[in-house]
Protein backbone atom coordinates (compact mmCIF):
# COMPACT_ATOMS: atom_id res chain seq x y z
CA UNK A 1 0.00 0.00 0.00
CA UNK A 2 2.36 2.73 -1.24
CA UNK A 3 1.39 6.16 -0.01
CA UNK A 4 3.03 9.43 -1.59
CA UNK A 5 5.06 11.66 0.76
CA UNK A 6 1.75 14.22 0.10
CA UNK A 7 -0.96 11.74 1.25
CA UNK A 8 1.29 10.39 4.45
CA UNK A 9 2.30 14.22 5.43
CA UNK A 10 -1.85 15.26 4.93
CA UNK A 11 -2.50 11.86 7.35
CA UNK A 12 -0.07 13.01 9.80
CA UNK A 13 -1.61 16.28 9.66
CA UNK A 14 -5.14 15.40 10.48
CA UNK A 15 -3.94 12.81 13.29
CA UNK A 16 -2.01 15.30 15.14
CA UNK A 17 -4.68 18.06 14.81
CA UNK A 18 -6.98 18.74 18.09
CA UNK A 19 -10.84 19.25 18.63
CA UNK A 20 -12.40 20.36 21.46
CA UNK A 21 -15.72 18.64 22.06
CA UNK A 22 -18.64 17.63 24.42
CA UNK A 23 -19.85 14.98 22.23
CA UNK A 24 -18.99 11.24 23.77
CA UNK A 25 -15.71 10.01 22.38
CA UNK A 26 -13.90 6.85 22.24
CA UNK A 27 -9.89 6.36 22.90
CA UNK A 28 -9.36 3.12 21.24
CA UNK A 29 -11.04 4.82 18.23
CA UNK A 30 -9.42 8.25 18.74
CA UNK A 31 -6.21 5.87 18.31
CA UNK A 32 -7.17 4.57 14.89
CA UNK A 33 -8.36 8.12 13.32
CA UNK A 34 -7.11 8.63 9.87
CA UNK A 35 -4.61 5.84 10.23
CA UNK A 36 -4.44 3.72 6.75
CA UNK A 37 -4.76 0.35 7.46
CA UNK A 38 -3.28 -1.60 4.11
CA UNK A 39 -6.22 -3.87 2.79
CA UNK A 40 -4.81 -6.04 -0.11
CA UNK A 41 -1.88 -5.09 -2.71
CA UNK A 42 -2.11 -1.29 -2.98
CA UNK A 43 -5.83 -0.34 -0.91
CA UNK A 44 -6.74 0.80 2.73
CA UNK A 45 -9.57 2.18 4.75
CA UNK A 46 -9.58 4.76 7.23
CA UNK A 47 -11.84 5.91 9.82
CA UNK A 48 -12.23 9.67 8.94
CA UNK A 49 -15.22 10.05 11.54
CA UNK A 50 -17.79 8.93 13.71
CA UNK A 51 -20.66 9.18 16.38
CA UNK A 52 -22.24 7.33 19.09
CA UNK A 53 -20.36 4.78 21.33
CA UNK A 54 -22.00 1.66 23.44
CA UNK A 55 -23.44 4.58 25.73
CA UNK A 56 -25.56 6.21 22.36
CA UNK A 57 -27.38 2.49 22.01
CA UNK A 58 -27.97 2.09 25.47
CA UNK A 59 -29.10 5.89 25.61
CA UNK A 60 -31.77 5.49 22.48
CA UNK A 61 -33.29 2.49 23.60
CA UNK A 62 -33.79 4.22 27.44
CA UNK A 63 -34.66 7.05 25.38
CA UNK A 64 -32.69 8.89 28.38
CA UNK A 65 -30.90 12.45 29.02
CA UNK A 66 -27.45 11.28 29.73
CA UNK A 67 -24.98 8.32 30.63
CA UNK A 68 -26.96 7.47 33.59
CA UNK A 69 -25.92 5.67 36.81
CA UNK A 70 -26.13 1.94 35.38
CA UNK A 71 -23.59 -0.44 35.40
CA UNK A 72 -21.30 -1.18 32.39
CA UNK A 73 -22.65 -4.79 32.79
CA UNK A 74 -26.66 -3.46 32.89
CA UNK A 75 -25.49 -1.73 29.75
CA UNK A 76 -23.86 -4.54 28.20
CA UNK A 77 -26.61 -6.68 29.51
CA UNK A 78 -29.18 -4.13 27.46
CA UNK A 79 -26.91 -4.22 24.46
CA UNK A 80 -26.68 -8.17 24.16
CA UNK A 81 -30.90 -8.35 24.35
CA UNK A 82 -31.35 -5.73 21.79
CA UNK A 83 -28.81 -7.96 19.71
CA UNK A 84 -30.68 -11.19 20.17
CA UNK A 85 -34.08 -9.72 19.27
CA UNK A 86 -32.78 -7.86 16.45
CA UNK A 87 -33.94 -4.66 17.94
CA UNK A 88 -32.38 -2.24 14.89
CA UNK A 89 -32.90 0.99 15.72
CA UNK A 90 -30.77 1.77 18.69
CA UNK A 91 -28.22 1.06 16.90
CA UNK A 92 -28.76 3.22 14.21
CA UNK A 93 -27.75 5.46 16.59
CA UNK A 94 -23.83 5.39 15.88
CA UNK A 95 -22.63 6.20 13.09
CA UNK A 96 -19.35 5.94 11.21
CA UNK A 97 -17.28 7.38 7.88
CA UNK A 98 -14.74 5.69 6.10
CA UNK A 99 -12.05 7.04 2.97
CA UNK A 100 -11.49 3.08 1.19
CA UNK A 101 -9.24 2.59 -1.46
CA UNK A 102 -10.16 -0.52 -3.29
CA UNK A 103 -10.19 -2.47 -6.33
CA UNK A 104 -13.37 -1.51 -8.79
CA UNK A 105 -14.90 -5.03 -9.16
CA UNK A 106 -14.75 -5.41 -4.78
CA UNK A 107 -16.36 -1.95 -5.04
CA UNK A 108 -19.12 -3.35 -7.03
CA UNK A 109 -19.68 -5.75 -4.40
CA UNK A 110 -19.84 -3.10 -1.73
CA UNK A 111 -22.31 -0.88 -3.48
CA UNK A 112 -24.87 -3.31 -2.87
CA UNK A 113 -25.26 -2.46 0.80
CA UNK A 114 -27.37 0.50 -0.12
CA UNK A 115 -28.24 2.07 3.37
CA UNK A 116 -25.17 3.92 3.21
CA UNK A 117 -23.75 7.85 1.90
CA UNK A 118 -21.34 7.27 -0.91
CA UNK A 119 -18.65 9.66 -2.68
CA UNK A 120 -16.84 7.89 -4.92
CA UNK A 121 -13.51 9.44 -6.89
CA UNK A 122 -14.54 10.91 -10.18
CA UNK A 123 -12.59 9.30 -13.20
CA UNK A 124 -14.60 12.04 -15.05
CA UNK A 125 -12.83 14.68 -13.56
CA UNK A 126 -9.46 12.86 -12.33
CA UNK A 127 -7.75 10.14 -14.19
CA UNK A 128 -7.47 7.03 -12.51
CA UNK A 129 -3.85 6.07 -11.15
CA UNK A 130 -2.14 2.92 -12.69
CA UNK A 131 -3.09 0.40 -9.66
CA UNK A 132 -4.47 -2.47 -10.20
CA UNK A 133 -5.50 -5.70 -7.71
CA UNK A 134 -3.02 -8.74 -8.64
CA UNK A 135 -4.18 -11.53 -6.75
CA UNK A 136 -1.29 -13.58 -4.53
CA UNK A 137 -0.53 -16.81 -6.26
CA UNK A 138 -2.56 -18.69 -3.16
CA UNK A 139 -5.21 -17.20 -3.58
CA UNK A 140 -5.82 -17.78 -7.33
CA UNK A 141 -8.05 -20.94 -7.36
CA UNK A 142 -10.48 -22.54 -10.04
CA UNK A 143 -14.04 -22.25 -10.35
CA UNK A 144 -15.96 -24.35 -7.74
CA UNK A 145 -17.81 -27.25 -9.15
CA UNK A 146 -20.73 -26.86 -6.27
CA UNK A 147 -21.03 -23.02 -5.95
CA UNK A 148 -21.62 -20.94 -8.80
CA UNK A 149 -20.22 -18.09 -7.07
CA UNK A 150 -17.32 -19.60 -5.18
CA UNK A 151 -13.47 -20.69 -5.70
CA UNK A 152 -11.83 -24.45 -5.72
CA UNK A 153 -8.93 -26.19 -5.64
CA UNK A 154 -5.82 -23.68 -5.90
CA UNK A 155 -4.00 -23.07 -9.38
CA UNK A 156 -0.50 -23.81 -9.27
CA UNK A 157 2.68 -24.53 -11.19
CA UNK A 158 2.73 -23.12 -14.78
CA UNK A 159 -1.00 -22.71 -15.14
CA UNK A 160 -0.73 -20.02 -11.82
CA UNK A 161 2.12 -18.04 -13.73
CA UNK A 162 0.10 -18.01 -16.58
CA UNK A 163 -3.19 -16.28 -15.10
CA UNK A 164 -0.86 -14.17 -13.52
CA UNK A 165 0.70 -12.91 -16.84
CA UNK A 166 -2.51 -12.66 -18.31
CA UNK A 167 -3.65 -10.30 -15.50
CA UNK A 168 -1.25 -8.03 -15.46
CA UNK A 169 -0.91 -7.40 -18.79
CA UNK A 170 -4.13 -6.63 -19.98
CA UNK A 171 -4.38 -4.73 -16.89
CA UNK A 172 -0.90 -2.79 -18.11
CA UNK A 173 -2.09 -2.58 -21.79
CA UNK A 174 -5.19 -1.25 -21.00
CA UNK A 175 -4.15 1.36 -19.21
CA UNK A 176 -1.09 2.34 -21.59
CA UNK A 177 -4.23 2.23 -23.95
CA UNK A 178 -6.45 4.46 -21.34
CA UNK A 179 -3.26 7.11 -21.21
CA UNK A 180 -3.14 7.19 -24.83
CA UNK A 181 -7.05 8.11 -25.22
CA UNK A 182 -6.51 10.50 -22.90
CA UNK A 183 -3.54 12.38 -24.39
CA UNK A 184 -2.31 14.05 -21.14
CA UNK A 185 0.31 13.92 -19.23
CA UNK A 186 0.95 14.22 -15.15
CA UNK A 187 0.69 18.43 -15.62
CA UNK A 188 -3.20 17.81 -17.75
CA UNK A 189 -1.04 19.06 -20.93
CA UNK A 190 -1.64 17.27 -24.42
CA UNK A 191 1.05 14.75 -25.05
CA UNK A 192 0.99 15.11 -28.46
CA UNK A 193 -0.26 18.43 -29.34
CA UNK A 194 -1.69 17.61 -32.67
CA UNK A 195 -4.18 15.54 -31.17
CA UNK A 196 -7.64 16.30 -28.89
CA UNK A 197 -7.67 13.81 -26.74
CA UNK A 198 -10.72 11.24 -25.52
CA UNK A 199 -12.90 13.29 -22.73
CA UNK A 200 -12.03 11.23 -19.45
CA UNK A 201 -15.25 10.22 -18.92
CA UNK A 202 -15.00 7.81 -22.26
CA UNK A 203 -11.63 7.29 -21.66
CA UNK A 204 -12.43 5.39 -18.44
CA UNK A 205 -14.68 2.61 -20.26
CA UNK A 206 -11.07 0.67 -21.46
CA UNK A 207 -10.07 0.14 -17.95
CA UNK A 208 -10.15 -2.88 -16.26
CA UNK A 209 -12.17 -4.33 -13.00
CA UNK A 210 -9.22 -4.49 -10.94
CA UNK A 211 -8.23 -0.90 -11.24
CA UNK A 212 -8.12 0.41 -8.29
CA UNK A 213 -10.90 3.64 -6.96
CA UNK A 214 -11.50 5.63 -3.82
CA UNK A 215 -14.24 6.53 -2.10
CA UNK A 216 -16.06 7.80 1.08
CA UNK A 217 -18.76 5.17 2.70
CA UNK A 218 -20.55 6.56 5.84
CA UNK A 219 -22.84 4.29 7.40
CA UNK A 220 -25.02 3.51 10.52
CA UNK A 221 -23.77 0.61 12.96
CA UNK A 222 -27.10 -1.26 12.22
CA UNK A 223 -26.09 -1.37 8.30
CA UNK A 224 -22.33 -1.73 8.79
CA UNK A 225 -22.79 -5.26 10.93
CA UNK A 226 -25.13 -6.30 8.34
CA UNK A 227 -22.37 -5.31 6.05
CA UNK A 228 -19.99 -7.87 7.95
CA UNK A 229 -22.57 -10.75 8.91
CA UNK A 230 -22.48 -11.01 4.97
CA UNK A 231 -18.91 -9.94 4.05
CA UNK A 232 -16.49 -11.36 6.90
CA UNK A 233 -18.45 -14.59 6.57
CA UNK A 234 -15.91 -17.79 5.31
CA UNK A 235 -18.62 -18.11 2.20
CA UNK A 236 -17.47 -14.28 1.09
CA UNK A 237 -15.20 -13.33 -1.33
CA UNK A 238 -11.63 -13.14 -0.43
CA UNK A 239 -11.41 -10.09 -1.51
CA UNK A 240 -14.10 -8.20 0.33
CA UNK A 241 -13.75 -10.21 3.14
CA UNK A 242 -10.51 -8.83 3.47
CA UNK A 243 -12.38 -4.90 4.30
CA UNK A 244 -14.70 -6.44 6.46
CA UNK A 245 -12.58 -8.24 9.22
CA UNK A 246 -10.47 -5.12 9.05
CA UNK A 247 -14.00 -3.11 9.92
CA UNK A 248 -14.76 -5.60 12.32
CA UNK A 249 -11.29 -4.82 14.27
CA UNK A 250 -12.58 -1.32 13.71
CA UNK A 251 -15.93 -1.97 15.27
CA UNK A 252 -14.52 -3.81 18.56
CA UNK A 253 -12.25 -0.91 19.30
CA UNK A 254 -15.76 1.47 18.53
CA UNK A 255 -18.16 -0.07 20.45
CA UNK A 256 -16.57 -3.33 22.42
CA UNK A 257 -20.17 -3.93 23.92
CA UNK A 258 -22.10 -4.45 20.31
CA UNK A 259 -19.31 -6.03 19.13
CA UNK A 260 -19.54 -8.70 21.82
CA UNK A 261 -23.15 -9.22 21.34
CA UNK A 262 -22.85 -9.13 17.26
CA UNK A 263 -19.82 -11.94 17.66
CA UNK A 264 -22.42 -14.01 19.82
CA UNK A 265 -25.54 -13.81 18.58
CA UNK A 266 -25.01 -13.08 14.48
CA UNK A 267 -21.35 -13.90 13.23
CA UNK A 268 -21.20 -17.07 15.41
CA UNK A 269 -24.26 -18.42 15.79
CA UNK A 270 -26.96 -20.14 13.24
CA UNK A 271 -30.71 -19.75 12.71
CA UNK A 272 -32.96 -23.01 12.59
CA UNK A 273 -36.27 -22.80 10.45
CA UNK A 274 -39.21 -24.03 11.78
CA UNK A 275 -38.67 -27.51 10.00
CA UNK A 276 -34.67 -27.19 11.06
CA UNK A 277 -35.81 -26.81 14.88
CA UNK A 278 -38.59 -29.75 14.63
CA UNK A 279 -35.67 -31.92 13.34
CA UNK A 280 -33.48 -31.00 16.42
CA UNK A 281 -36.45 -32.04 18.78
CA UNK A 282 -37.23 -35.22 16.91
CA UNK A 283 -33.28 -35.70 17.33
CA UNK A 284 -33.15 -34.97 21.02
CA UNK A 285 -36.06 -37.36 21.49
CA UNK A 286 -33.83 -40.30 19.92
CA UNK A 287 -35.64 -40.29 16.86
CA UNK A 288 -33.33 -41.19 13.32
CA UNK A 289 -34.07 -38.75 10.78
CA UNK A 290 -32.63 -39.23 6.96
CA UNK A 291 -32.56 -36.21 4.47
CA UNK A 292 -34.80 -37.62 2.20
CA UNK A 293 -38.07 -37.53 5.06
CA UNK A 294 -36.91 -34.26 7.07
CA UNK A 295 -38.68 -31.95 4.86
CA UNK A 296 -35.22 -30.02 3.90
CA UNK A 297 -33.24 -29.71 0.38
CA UNK A 298 -30.00 -31.12 0.24
CA UNK A 299 -28.46 -27.82 0.83
CA UNK A 300 -30.76 -27.03 3.99
CA UNK A 301 -29.82 -30.87 5.01
CA UNK A 302 -26.33 -30.00 4.51
CA UNK A 303 -26.25 -26.19 6.31
CA UNK A 304 -27.96 -28.03 9.49
CA UNK A 305 -25.35 -30.88 9.61
CA UNK A 306 -22.38 -28.73 9.43
CA UNK A 307 -23.97 -26.39 12.33
CA UNK A 308 -25.03 -29.26 14.18
CA UNK A 309 -21.40 -30.54 13.74
CA UNK A 310 -20.91 -34.36 15.90
CA UNK A 311 -24.15 -33.99 17.32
Amino acid sequence: MPLTPAQIAEIEAQREARSETRRPTVPALEALLFQAIPCLDHGFLRVVDYMGDDGAIVQAARVSYGRGTRRVSEDAGLIRYLMRHRHSTPFEMCEIKFHVKLPIFVARQWIRHRMANVNEYSARYSVLDREFYIPAPEHLAAQSASNRQGRGATLAGEEAADVLAILKQDAGRCHDDYEILLNEGPDGARRDPAREGLARELARINLTLNTYTQWYWKTDLHNLLHFCALRADPHAQYEIRVYAEEILKIVGAWVPAAHGAFEEYRLGAFTFSKTMLELLRRRLRGETVEQAESGLSKREWAEFEAALGAF
